[in-house]
């Protein structure tokens, strides 16, 4: 526990200084706004990802001063990911790194952890690929695929405040447990050393969005999640395979079905940025009217509370990987559920007939019409310029 403590004070301390450094140095930390998926309310810096990595490297250090064998392996994986990383945070500060440029240096680091950590995929307990990974080379090339769908989906998911970061610290938390499970202080001790980073840069982005991870943070947490994952079913044969799978099922189905819907439903290119991801659904269809005013500070409140949604969705993945870590039959029915359950809840919120206990802003309005604040007879002060039509009762 000094180790996860060590790190969220690092984090806290240098993800203070960020806030404090776009004050004078704007023009390269913050995020001015621009884009079909950006909703914050003011320009905000976007490197938050460097106290992640910098406390993370000192809770590393720290276990080396412990744990000299342990330590060397948790450093060997942090300067695989310095490619994922550099690629992401001068993204941030550039603004001129590509989507294919990231996911290439992402697949760099992933090369470097199977070659230096031998962190491959192996087994996958699914016909026919558990034999294309029997071979090295079948192997390396779905480590890599991996790797970078898994970090390029954590970025994916990174659109409101404290929404990728709760559920990446969720995701540490359960690694942590199986690794402790299956005595694996590597795994256990990095994944907290992790939950405490992430934790001191989540104060400061949760509910007041002050900073973000930006694409160095994310890249570089999605490449962490799945190495530690990786190294934990390399390194623990009672592991299921499915495990990994079924923790990180959200931002992954969330990536793989907005590819299906902008090729086949809306024939689109698939890396073109749009705003209709469900957790921008909830933004805009069920949390349109829970803001009064279009104020900064409104805008802000509406963009906090989208994430507790998804924080709940990510908790149907997270908690069944946790308690049946090592059943693949178990999991794979979970996964499937959970498919079926993230389609079903999408196209209700499409349709505007979303679950009643969803719709907050009913109440909220109710609130305001009896104190005065608009009118009971009438809702169309509470839906001027919104863009969304009332939601259908129930």
């Amino acid at each position: 526990m000094s180790l996860l403590f060590t790190a969220f004070v690092v984090a806290f301390l240098l993800t203070m200084g960020v806030v404090r450094l776009a004050h004078t140095h704007a023009h390269l930390v913050n995020d001015h706004g621009e884009g079909p998926q950006k909703f914050h309310a003011r320009p905000v810096p976007r490197v938050g990802g460097l106290g992640i990595v910098c406390a993370v490297v000192a809770g590393a250090l720290s276990l080396w001063w412990q744990d000299r064998s342990v330590g060397d392996t948790g450093l060997l994986l942090l300067a695989c990911a310095l490619p994922a990383f550099g690629a992401g945070i001068t993204e941030d500060i550039t603004k001129r790194v590509s989507p294919r440029q990231r996911l290439l240096f992402t697949a760099v680091s992933a090369l470097l952890a199977g070659w230096l950590l031998d962190a491959l995929i192996r087994r996958t307990d699914i016909p026919g690929l558990d034999w294309v990974v029997s071979f090295s080379i079948g192997a390396l090339l779905l480590t890599v695929l991996a790797v970078a769908g898994i970090a390029n989906a954590v970025n994916l998911i990174d659109g409101f405040n404290g929404l990728s970061s709760m559920c990446v610290l969720m995701m540490l938390g359960s690694l942590a447990y199986v690794g402790f499970a299956v005595d694996d202080r590597l795994v256990a001790v990095m994944a907290l050393v992790g939950v405490g980073a992430v934790l001191g840069f989540f104060v400061w982005n949760f509910p007041a969005g002050l900073v973000f991870l930006g694409d160095g943070g994310a890249y570089f947490l999605g490449f962490y999640l799945s190495e530690l994952s990786i190294l934990l079913l390399a390194r623990n044969p009672e592991v299921s395979p499915m495990f990994p799978l079924m923790l990180v099922i959200y931002p992954v189905f969330e990536t793989v079905f907005s590819m299906y819907r902008r090729k086949w439903l809306q024939g689109r290119p698939v890396g073109m940025p749009d705003g209709a991801h469900l957790h921008s659904l909830i933004y805009r269809r069920l949390l349109r009217w829970a803001a009064g005013e279009r104020t900064a500070r409104e805008l802000t409140r509406r963009n906090s509370m989208t994430a507790p949604y998804l924080w709940l969705l990510c908790m149907l993945s997270v908690v069944p990987a946790m308690l049946w870590w090592d059943n693949t039959a178990v999991l794979a029915g979970f996964i499937v559920l959970f498919g079926v359950s993230y389609v079903t809840l999408y196209w209700r919120i499409v349709r505007f007939r979303a679950p009643r206990w969803m719709v907050l802003h009913r109440r909220r309005r109710r609130g305001m019409a009896a104190a005065g604040i608009i009118a009971r007879h009438d809702g169309s002060h509470a839906n001027r310029g919104t863009g969304c039509r009332p939601q259908r009762p129930h």
